[in-house]
């Protein structure tokens, strides 16, 4: 005899994308390398995981900072004075170091305000349904990030009106607001970096198309946070020059290393989002430790040591890129950390991930619905504290890889 727990069980494993996860689980046990367990990190991105070492190029803490000594001390600073945890919702009380490490990134950031959230995706899905009412258009990238898209749909059914543009396309964006009639004002939200291509947007016709039609640009900048423009400041500033017409979101989990996510607003729209964004008024808030920690990133990344940082993690990505061409593969990014080796086929995107950490590297292996089907991925993320033998020996694991393994080479794209 059934009951409603078992009933619902069941309903939930006849959803099609976990009979779709649960197909390659079976197929590839030994391959398929999600929910891994880590028993130990070390300081040069070693990792310890299924009994065996391996050198991690799955993190995204790109400027190595989690494993900087004053980054930790400034975690145990913020326990000794905080405690572990603020202890309400921010829409009743922040510590004083919540206002510290909003002014200090505002000022790092070069916006009027930042406002910060206890994830990026918790950002997206609280201020997206926050910026927009039933008068108004929010249009979305095709390709935006999962966050933004879920972010969307519940402006949707809040009543907002939601299209959907053409990956990066001014034009197409350009037509559908032309088309679009009778809303108040339009909020345009994409990606400043696409995390599965390394794809950039061309942020200046974007902006262009918004202004001439009473739009306002939302990017969500994580993948490029303190990774890319002067001092780590993303692609939002330097591509446009100002904030004037752009809401910008920014991690403090990746480069950062730390914990949260933030949006750069004019001073107006900060105090605007603490009153419309239900994740920030309903969400627990940033453990206090880590608002310390996200001061002393800022200060780092202010001073003249994040050009060194910065410069040591060019050369590890340029070292990777580079050598990934000379075998021939087809490298898709570069411009940030994050470099994806196309491979095609969910099974042998499965055993190349496998294949690689049986040699000692760890990279991810993505599949659809994260990409395209039959368009697998070897996501790899670079550091700054990797070191330049490790990305060698990943090299030299890949051209091993390719004997026995179809990876897709630039001369049979």
């Amino acid at each position: 005899m059934t009951n409603p727990m078992s009933n619902l069980c069941q309903a939930m494993n006849q959803h099609g994308l976990v009979r779709f996860a649960r197909h390659f689980e079976e197929q590839f046990p030994d391959a398929h390398m999600k929910d891994l367990v880590v028993d130990a990190l070390g300081a040069q991105r070693e990792m310890f995981v299924l009994g065996r070492k391996v050198i991690n190029f799955g993190s995204d803490s790109f400027l190595g900072l989690d494993q900087d000594v004053r980054v930790g001390d400034a975690i145990r600073r913020g326990l000794e004075r905080w405690g572990s945890h603020n202890g309400a919702s921010r829409a009743f009380a922040s510590v004083r170091t919540n206002l510290e490490a909003e002014e200090k990134l505002a000022a790092w950031l070069g916006s009027d305000a930042v406002l910060i959230y206890p994830s990026v995706s918790l950002a997206n899905m609280g201020a997206l349904p926050g910026l927009v009412g039933r008068r108004d258009l929010l249009i979305v990238d095709e390709h935006a990030h999962n966050s933004i898209q879920e972010g969307a749909r519940i402006a949707q059914a809040n009543g907002v009106r939601l299209v959907t543009f053409q990956h990066s396309d001014p034009a197409d964006l350009d037509k559908i607001l032309r088309e679009a009639a009778g809303f108040r004002v339009a909020v345009v939200a994409i990606d400043g970096v696409y995390s599965m291509t390394g794809d950039l947007p061309p942020l200046q016709e974007l902006n262009e198309v918004a202004l001439r039609h009473n739009a306002v640009l939302y990017v969500d900048d994580a993948h490029a946070t303190g990774v890319m423009g002067p001092h780590g400041r993303g692609t939002v500033l330097e591509a446009l020059g100002s904030y004037d017409n752009a809401l910008v979101v920014g991690s403090l989990s990746k480069a950062f290393s730390c914990f949260g996510g933030f949006i750069g607003c004019p001073a107006p729209f900060k105090r605007l989002l603490k009153m419309r964004s239900n994740t920030y008024i309903f969400g627990g808030p940033v453990p206090p430790p880590y608002l310390d920690a996200i001061c002393t990133v800022c200060d780092i990344l202010n001073s003249p040591e994040y050009d060194i940082l910065r410069g040591r993690l060019h050369d590890n990505v340029r070292r990777l890129t580079r050598g990934a061409e000379r075998l021939g593969l087809v490298v898709l990014g570069g411009s940030t950390p994050i470099i994806s080796i196309l491979v095609g086929d969910e099974a042998d995107t499965f055993r190349a991930g496998n294949s690689l950490f049986e040699r000692g590297y760890y990279v991810q292996s993505v599949t659809f619905p994260a990409v395209p089907y039959h368009a697998g991925v070897l996501r790899i993320q670079v550091n700054a504290n990797h070191l330049p033998e490790a990305i060698d020996g990943l090299l030299a694991a890949l051209g091993e890889l390719q004997e026995h393994i179809h990876l897709e080479t630039r001369r049979a794209a």
